[in-house]
């Protein structure tokens, strides 16, 4: 059998027997770009780098993937206790909550809603 895979951007033709599921053989197969969409979508809006006079004292609530941000649940100066939410990801079409690692009070949110996060980014100290 054979099977397109697409792995880090590149599509590659794999050839698969049905008996014993071994790869036999792997050709790069030319990557063709996808017909532009009739209105484009809106640009995300970037992570803002965090204020400045933000203490780095806190803790650091960092993304666990890349995403963006479809939701604050808390802001500055409101107290949070470990466990709860605190910010809505979306990453790969799902809302992951991202909750708060111990008891404290919001000293910054450095990811507002529709900011576009790398993984290990600071969305929010406490």
């Amino acid at each position: 059998m054979k099977y397109n895979i697409t792995l880090n951007g590149k599509i590659y033709e794999v050839d698969v027997t049905e008996s014993d599921a071994v790869v036999t053989g792997i050709t790069q197969v030319p990557v063709y770009a996808a017909a532009p969409a009739a209105t484009a979508p809106a640009a995300p809006v970037p992570a803002p780098s965090p204020a400045p006079g933000v203490s780095a004292d806190g803790v650091k609530i960092q993304a666990p993937m890349p995403g963006s941000v479809v939701a604050v649940k808390k802001s500055v100066g409101e107290s949070v206790t470990a466990g709860e939410t605190v910010i809505v990801l979306e990453a790969m079409k799902m809302e992951n909550e991202i909750v708060a690692p111990c008891d404290g009070t919001v000293k910054a949110v450095v990811a507002p809603k529709g900011a576009t996060v790398n993984t290990d980014d600071v969305l929010m100290i406490i």
